[in-house]
């Protein structure tokens, strides 16, 4: 038979950067990694070990300034590098990595020497020495994959001088490809199975010196050899897991990017993206190379995808910013009209060799603004106002200012061609957090919307603006302050059902503050709500109203809510302010919405100011949809005529549990050894809260009731009302024959004691204790029932009922989780 053709598959390329490479526990991972790789040939492209090029660099400064200290430096770094090789090597491989060492540290102390005499570092000396920290990884990883790896796959080194032949430009390092690929074909072209290692960053120049790639050299390398193998896949291992839709340590919520296209990134990287170089993308894009952002820490993860082409998904794919800028702006009426202005400004800056990040020019060609690194911004106005001299003087041109502290925000993804409304949801995410555009900038490819800002408010921006984009329109910031009976009922609620409505409603709670009179805890993203008992507890920070609401409000979430669950007047007092500034308010406290006229007034005006939502459904009637009700039956056309109902959980336990075979106050202290009462049952027997209640619906109904307008009968003798509690629980046995009194004569008209609240559409409101038929459904209650009958004009002859458990922390927190979730309706109703 005669020889069969067996195709080999491409090549695989990974690169390892310093980070990745750090000490022998990285190598090991590292190996690791390159043992799990399936592919027959593997290329490794590896930088120097985490921060040796720095020291490399600092021995050549050391040596300029003829400072003996660089010998100590270099024996520093020695020793750092054989206690790697110590911890990777056996005892027949370590000599030869360590006398190869030594060589280069004799030749490198040559150089030094040389810097010292000369006191002058050229940058082909820099070079020389700065290349060496990647000749020694890959020797040492090279070694250690030849120890570990099956079958002798592993262990071959190759150093890229001996293939990469590059020439320096304007724009930096350019390959010579026909070169590069003859050495490349002559040393590994036959190379059909297992590992190379290679050394990124180095190079020789087309006069066949040594040179470097600058800094990112490494990556580029990486990509250059997988042109050259003809790879159809290079992974560049990091130490995040993939390209990120916004710098992590300034967007909390960045999210990694599964896949974007080369395009995509090449934007991504012009405008910060610090995870890919945009000379790693030429090579692979001249050869349609996937390259894949991957974490050597998680090597579990897929990390990112960038190719020719991607599936369809986020029309905007990251949110990016470039700081330290400058904005120089050319103005004049004389520019109007007249050709060739834009040419001479650039011509101006180019030959100057002023780098230009941004360009805007208004319709009306009146001025063009440019923004440039800020250190260039005087060499800039001073280059463009020389271009411009003779119109500065003549006043054509009116003038050349520069705004410096500026910062461009930019948002990039191949779909935002053609969307309709990215660049309102751009701006106005930008306006909802106040900050000012000085300049904008679009590409014709609508790959792009740049804005410039003032450099203070470029995390604010880059957090409004991913917000805007990534998160779903019903992420809300929640703060919530009192964490006792019905707020810690509220907080486990939360925590039961927050992934599931995440993942299948998209509603996205994020409690982010809990508060309470002497403590709060707060986490920037989100408390993790398993332990908050636990976290209060430890908590050493004391409750400032103020820091907590700046907290909750974050311009980097789309919208806040502060969930008041106390009865406090001071924190009610502050909805209003919190209303006008845009925070939503969920509470069952009452006082805010019972208070005077006047500051229920404010409070719908400051809710209209600031387009917020205020939910109370819970200060009537617990989770009991009364509110909700009248709001229906008003605006689907009814008219409610009347309003009569039992508002209080625990009146309404005493008068269902009374028969008079008891004397009325022991129902009331066995009330209160049962949590059936307030701590002072005083609270429930003043009628007070039942007055409140029906005060808001009065609201409702549009009627200007306050308390004290109308008649609330307090079933506490006068002379216990001052009195301490346990006084005034022994001192109510002696008024037991009054309420027995009314008992017996109730039950002799055969009806029923029922503490009723009433109200009709006169505004005429009372509330206290009633005789009930006892076929009257206020009657035929449960324990701690609520119930309210609306007479309308729909349900004149049968009234409307509502009927529940009026009260408890389970129930009044359902209610105001009930709110929230309707708060998150509406909110993605506005959006």
């Amino acid at each position: 038979m005669g020889d069969r053709f067996v195709a080999v598959e491409p090549w695989k390329f990974h690169k390892f950067g310093g980070s990745s490479l750090f000490d022998a526990a990285c190598f090991r991972r590292v190996a690791d990694i390159i043992k799990s790789q399936p592919a027959a040939r593997v290329g490794v492209v590896v930088s120097a070990m985490g921060g040796m090029t720095d020291r490399l660099l600092q021995l050549t400064e050391l040596a300029a300034k003829d400072d003996k200290q660089y010998e100590q430096e270099l024996k520093a770094l020695g020793d750092r590098y054989a206690a790697a090789a110590d911890e990777l090597l056996s005892t027949e491989s370590r000599p030869g990595v360590i006398d190869q060492w030594l060589q280069d540290a004799r030749d490198l102390t040559d150089m030094l020497r040389a810097v010292a005499d000369t006191q002058t570092a050229t940058q082909r000396s820099r070079d020389q020495v700065a290349g060496f920290g990647e000749l020694w990884s890959t020797r040492l990883l090279a070694a250690y994959l030849g120890e570990t790896l099956p079958d002798q796959r592993g262990g071959r080194w190759l150093d890229a001088r001996d293939i990469l032949t590059v020439r320096h430009g304007e724009l930096g390092p350019a390959v010579n490809w026909p070169v590069s690929q003859r050495k490349f074909d002559q040393q590994i072209g036959n190379f059909e199975q297992g590992v190379v290692v290679i050394t990124g960053f180095i190079a020789v120049d087309e006069e066949d010196c040594h040179t470097t790639l600058g800094r990112n050299g490494s990556d580029f390398s990486a990509a250059i050899f997988a042109a050259l193998a003809g790879a159809d896949e290079l992974t560049i291992w990091t130490d995040v897991d993939g390209v990120m839709s916004g710098d992590p340590n300034r967007v909390p919520d960045a999210q990694i990017i599964d896949a974007l296209s080369y395009n995509e990134a090449l934007e991504l990287a012009y405008f910060g993206a610090k995870v890919i170089h945009p000379q790693t993308l030429g090579p692979a894009i001249d050869n349609d190379i996937t390259v894949l952002i991957r974490n050597t820490f998680a090597p579990d993860r897929p990390g990112s995808r960038i190719g020719a082409t991607i599936e369809v998904g986020n029309s905007v794919k990251g949110i990016t910013a470039i700081d330290r800028m400058a904005l120089v702006n050319l103005e004049g009426t004389g520019m109007i009209g007249v050709p060739g202005t834009a040419d001479r400004l650039f011509a101006a800056l180019k030959q100057a060799r002023v780098s230009v990040t941004l360009i805007s020019q208004a319709s009306s060609e009146h001025s063009i603004c440019i923004a440039v690194p800020e250190e260039l911004a005087d060499k800039a106005k001073r280059v463009i106002s020389g271009a411009f001299a003779e119109e500065l003087k003549d006043g054509q041109i009116q003038r050349v200012d520069v705004t410096r502290a500026q910062s461009i925000i930019a948002v990039v993804g191949d779909n935002m061609a053609g969307a309709v409304g990215l660049a309102a949801r751009f701006f106005s995410s930008l306006a909802r957090a106040g900050i000012n555009i000085r300049a904008i900038a679009q590409g014709s490819s609508e790959r792009n919307i740049s804005a410039v800002i003032d450099a203070s408010e470029s995390t604010r921006a880059l957090r409004a603006v991913h917000s805007g984009f990534y998160l779903s329109t019903k992420t809300i910031s929640i703060g919530v302050i009192g964490p006792g009976l019905v707020g810690g009922a509220l907080l486990d609620q939360l925590h039961k059902q927050s992934e599931v409505l995440r993942d299948e409603f998209q509603i996205d709670l994020r409690v982010r503050a809990i508060g309470r009179s002497k403590a709060m805890i707060m986490d920037d993203r989100r408390i993790e709500l398993a332990d908050w008992r636990a976290a209060m507890e430890k908590s050493e920070q004391a409750f400032d109203l103020q820091k907590f609401v700046e907290h909750v409000d974050a311009d980097h979430l789309p919208h806040a809510a502060i969930i008041d669950c106390t009865s406090n007047n001071e924190v009610a007092g502050q909805y209003a302010n919190w209303l006008e500034r845009g925070i939503h308010v969920v509470t069952p406290n009452k006082k805010a919405f019972s208070g005077s006229l006047a500051a229920y007034q404010a409070l719908r005006v400051a809710a209209r100011r600031g387009s917020a939502h205020y939910m109370y459904e819970t200060t009537v009637g617990a989770a009991l949809p009364i509110i909700s009700t009248i709001r229906d039956l008003i605006n689907t056309g009814d008219k409610v005529r009347s309003i009569t109902g039992i508002f209080s959980g625990t009146l309404a336990y005493l008068f269902n549990v009374y028969d008079a075979t008891k004397p009325f106050s022991e129902i009331v202290r066995e009330a209160k050894s049962s949590g059936y009462t307030e701590p002072d049952p005083r609270d429930d027997l003043s009628g007070m809260d039942v007055a409140r209640k029906l005060t808001i619906l009065a609201r409702e109904l549009g009627l200007s009731l306050d308390i004290g307008g109308f008649p609330v009968q307090n079933l506490i003798p006068e002379k216990l009302r001052d009195a301490p509690v346990d006084e005034f629980l022994s001192g109510l046995a002696d008024y037991d024959t009054e309420m027995e009194s009314q008992f017996i004569a109730a039950r002799e008209q055969g009806k029923v004691l029922r503490y009723v609240a009433t109200l009709n559409d006169k505004g005429e409101a009372a509330v206290g204790l009633q005789m009930i038929p006892t076929d009257n459904p206020l009657a035929n209650i449960n324990l701690t029932d609520n119930i309210v009958q609306f007479v309308t004009d729909r349900y004149a002859q049968n009234p409307l009922v509502v009927q529940g458990p009026g009260a408890g922390p389970e129930v009044t927190a359902g209610g105001v989780f009930g709110d929230l979730l309707r708060l998150a309706a509406y909110l993605k109703g506005n959006d």
